[in-house]
């Protein structure tokens, strides 16, 4: 079975495995402020992570559970309904890592209510998600890391917004140190006929990656000796090829 897509945007399962053999260990607790779909959660638990997701969207959250119970072998991901603002009420306890990946802007509107911050004006959304990553990193133990997947977009007027620098700027607010800055390199499809266009009409650049920003809070020596040796497991032993968030 792949993991079901809802209509939302694709989370490399790859790239999570990643993440996690690098900056979390085995029966870590990994809290997720902006949840999605189901990736995240199911190759946390199959690489023995324990994860929380938290989400807005009730059918989301519902996709996942059903998606989870057709291709998790044995643990399965907490998912809560609920909006992130009230993380701390909403998933309470100590956690040794995160990974998120954030709504960029009204680039993909995901519902219509309006606690939902790709809803918001541009004001608002940066102030909420500042805030959102700030609750969501209290939550987060010291000496641990901390990662979130972002990628600048463009207005509805055409003008970039800075979704990496607004990261970078809540999550030391909340006092986790920046400490890589990880491109990943997206597969090109059809975006050089799509920005072909878009530029000779308007000079706009077309964007084929996303940032894979690394943070820590506390000592990052600590938090490094804590994970020991890397282990990266093969996808392949519980998933089939074509997992879709």
């Amino acid at each position: 079975s792949s993991v079901c897509n809802t209509g939302t945007s694709t989370f490399d399962p790859a790239l999570c495995e990643l993440v996690y053999a690098w900056f979390s260990r085995e029966e870590d607790m990994v809290i997720d402020p902006f949840a999605g779909g189901s990736v995240r959660g199911i190759v946390a638990v199959e690489l023995g992570r324990n994860y929380v997701g938290v989400d807005i969207r009730k059918e989301q959250i519902e996709a996942n559970i059903h998606n989870a119970e057709e291709v998790c072998k044995g643990a399965v991901p907490t998912w809560i309904c609920g909006d992130s603002m009230n993380i701390k009420d909403l998933a309470p306890g100590e956690y040794d890592f995160l990974l998120t990946c954030p709504p960029y802007g009204d680039l993909e509107v995901y519902s219509d209510d309006p606690a939902d911050i790709s809803n918001m004006s541009a004001e608002d959304f940066d102030e909420t998600y500042t805030e959102i990553m700030r609750r969501a990193t209290d939550l987060v133990r010291d000496d641990r890391f901390l990662a979130v997947v972002v990628g600048n977009y463009r207005d509805k007027k055409g003008f970039m917004r800075d979704l990496c620098g607004l990261t970078i700027r809540a999550m030391e607010s909340a006092g986790a140190r920046y400490y890589n800055d990880i491109i990943y390199v997206q597969p090109a499809g059809a975006l050089p006929i799509r920005c072909g266009r878009s530029f000779q009409g308007a000079r706009k650049v077309g964007e084929m990656h996303q940032n894979l920003l690394i943070f820590c809070k506390g000592d990052p020596k600590k938090a490094a000796e804590r994970l020991g040796d890397i282990d990266i497991p093969d996808l392949n032993d519980y998933i089939s090829e074509g997992l879709e968030e």
